[in-house]
């Protein structure tokens, strides 16, 4: 058991490393042989980056995509939890809205971009419900497969020694569904990341996305992966030291 701890904490941060690195011994291998200002090589990118710190506000641009991404994340995983669950504890409610879910599961994200800006103009709360109502369908679908799969032995159990709510909630409801949650925040950052580039590619003054468009039209090719990779970075921080452990621990319980 230890050996698979230290390979779930520290081994696992080495392979990632490790695969980091091959990935960039290719990037440069390419690089070198296409010679094009279209694939520049990671050091190009690197100085690239370092000039956008020296020069502009690079961390600025940083830090308000991912207030956006915190913002969007709480709401959606909040409300996508609430309904998720309230599916699929009431056979009743599934019915009645279950339709609604596969409507906004299929609905696509650009559309509902563009009808929010429009809706509501080109505000950081249109930004943010552009994100939010993309994202909530699927929390909200994987925690109605949790609330499906309850064991009802330990919910009689339960009823049997006259366990209180808040006990219930805490000792025998929420350890079950664990690892939907971490599953559903794992997913969700991944897609509200991307949707949020977009929402301020489309309509914001600031952020990661705006900046990508703005080189775009300039075909600064290095500038857009310095700060494309400036935000993975961080993104793939929060999924190594955060989620991949509570994902860990949330299925612990069970072996």
């Amino acid at each position: 058991m230890p050996s698979d701890r230290a390979e779930g904490a520290g081994g696992r941060v080495g392979w990632t490393l490790l695969s980091l690195l091959g990935f960039a011994a290719l990037w440069q291998a390419l690089a070198a042989l296409i010679d094009s200002p279209a694939l520049p090589g990671p050091a190009e990118v690197w100085r690239a980056a370092l000039f956008q710190i020296e020069n502009d506000h690079y961390f600025g641009h940083l830090g308000a995509t991912l207030a956006r991404v915190a913002a969007a994340f709480f709401v959606s995983m909040s409300l996508g939890a609430a309904i998720g669950l309230a599916l699929g504890l009431w056979r009743g409610a599934d019915r009645i809205f279950g339709g609604w879910l596969t409507l906004f599961l299929n609905l696509p994200a650009l559309v509902t971009m563009i009808l929010c800006y429009v809706w509501f103009g080109l505000t950081e709360t249109a930004a943010l419900l552009a994100v939010a109502v993309n994202k909530i369908p699927n929390v909200a679908a994987t925690l109605r497969e949790g609330g499906r799969s309850l064991d009802r032995d330990l919910a009689e159990m339960a009823a049997v020694y006259r366990l209180g709510r808040r006990a219930r909630l805490f000792d025998v409801i929420i350890p079950q569904l664990q690892p939907f949650l971490a599953a559903a925040a794992r997913n969700g950052l991944a897609l509200v990341w991307k949707i949020v580039l977009v929402v301020e590619l489309l309509g914001r003054p600031n952020g990661v996305g705006f900046q990508l468009h703005a080189y775009f039209q300039l075909f600064d090719v290095a500038t857009i992966l310095a700060y494309a990779f400036g935000f993975i970075v961080v993104v793939q921080a929060i999924e190594l030291f955060l989620l991949e452990p509570w994902e860990r621990r949330a299925g612990r319980w069970r072996r």
